[in-house]
């Protein structure tokens, strides 16, 4: 252990040189962690959307008129389940506070298949009362039985919907939904005189998505087209491909700012050796063996991977879930075990990295013939 405190005595005595040097591991370590951390959740909440809306078409218009009643009746025929959507950005009043809140109209019957509630009870048929999403009524204190004014009109909350994630259909979690009759009444227009925003269409089986597909671009698009469908499994996995592809890419900015930390390491100890020639003769004459000598530049490279790697991977958690809450909204894939490798991998890339940069100066050192050491000026 000797060795050991020399090497703490030795980083000691150069403190700015030391931590210059500690400074590039923390940003490598940083990057590899917190973006592998980004990648890793953006994977596990695909994969999860993926199993949860794997057998789901969503039908848009293609220009800008709405899908018409007619054209819904044609895409019900085509679909087990086709679900209409109507939705507007409106300006809410919610327990005193203003804000800009996505309105969703839906038939009554529908809801139930989207989104599953928390509290309360869903709407019943031409109800005028509304629905809120979780993060909604979390952040605005909202509680059943409470009113949301929207365009002149208090509907009251019957019910709060359970946390849904982000979506690729609807996103309910900051959203008020309405009935078909309630919406109507908002923004004065009837769906089937107006159309729909948008149609979800659920699939019983996921290898019957294609065939549906095309069943209803080819009742739709025949003569022109009128609407685009979507598959919202290619738009996961396409969602999912571009992560993999900018985390590889960002992940090799982290693996280049390791390598600039090693190269600076390997500055450090080899300046130290050239600083340290006498003391190194003095030791050898006295009997410290070329091991001993090893080691301890070694141990020198060791802590300084060490601390950079530790604090690296501490504050790429911190940023991790950062970007976790405010990309995702969600922090709980960041304890996911596949999540925490990156944090091992992370300091261990950092240790390694110093390790093996230290490695010529200590074998350098250790090569030091004590008699050609001592005379070195």
């Amino acid at each position: 252990m000797i060795f050991f405190e020399f090497a703490k005595r030795n980083l000691a005595r150069h403190k700015f040189r030391s931590v210059l040097a500690v400074v590039g591991i923390v940003i490598g370590v940083l990057a590899i962690t917190a973006l592998g951390i980004l990648g890793n959740s953006v994977r596990l909440s695909a994969s999860e959307q993926l199993c949860m809306i794997g057998n789901e078409l969503v039908v848009f218009p293609y220009g800008e008129e709405p899908i018409s009643e007619q054209n819904f009746k044609q895409i019900d025929k085509a679909a087990a389940v086709a679900i209409p959507i109507n939705s507007r950005t409106e300006k809410a009043t919610l327990n005193g506070e203003q804000s800009l809140v996505m309105i969703y109209g839906m038939r009554s019957e529908d809801i139930s298949k989207l989104v599953e509630k928390e509290e309360g009870q869903f709407l019943k048929h031409g109800s005028l009362n509304c629905l809120v999403g979780s993060r909604l009524a979390e952040n605005y204190e909202l509680r059943v039985g409470e009113r949301v004014a929207v365009r002149g009109q208090k509907p009251r909350i019957v019910g709060i919907l359970k946390e849904r994630g982000i979506g690729f259909d609807i996103n309910p979690d900051n959203a008020v939904i309405v009935s078909e009759k309630m919406f109507e009444s908002l923004f004065n227009s009837s769906a089937s005189a107006s159309g729909y925003n948008s149609v979800i269409v659920k699939v019983e089986k996921v290898e019957e998505v294609e065939e549906v597909r095309r069943e209803i671009e080819d009742r739709l698009n025949k003569r022109e087209q009128v609407v685009r469908v979507m598959e919202l499994k290619q738009i996961v996995e396409g969602i999912k491909k571009l992560f993999s592809t900018i985390s590889v890419f960002l992940l090799g900015i982290g693996a280049i700012s390791l390598l600039v930390a090693g190269v600076s390491i390997l500055n450090v100890m080899l300046m130290s050796t050239v600083e340290r020639t006498k003391e190194i003769g003095v030791m050898r004459a006295i009997g410290t063996s070329r091991s001993g000598i090893l080691r301890m530049f070694l141990f020198e490279s060791l802590i300084l991977g060490t601390v950079g790697g530790v604090a690296g991977a501490v504050l790429g958690f911190g940023a991790g879930f950062l970007v976790d809450v405010l990309v995702l909204q969600e922090a709980s894939y960041l304890l996911a075990p596949s999540s925490v490798l990156y944090i091992f991998a992370g300091v261990a890339f950092g240790i390694g990295t110093s390790v093996l940069s230290g490695l010529y100066p200590a074998w350098r050192a250790s090569r030091l013939k004590p008699i050609e050491a001592l005379r070195h000026e």
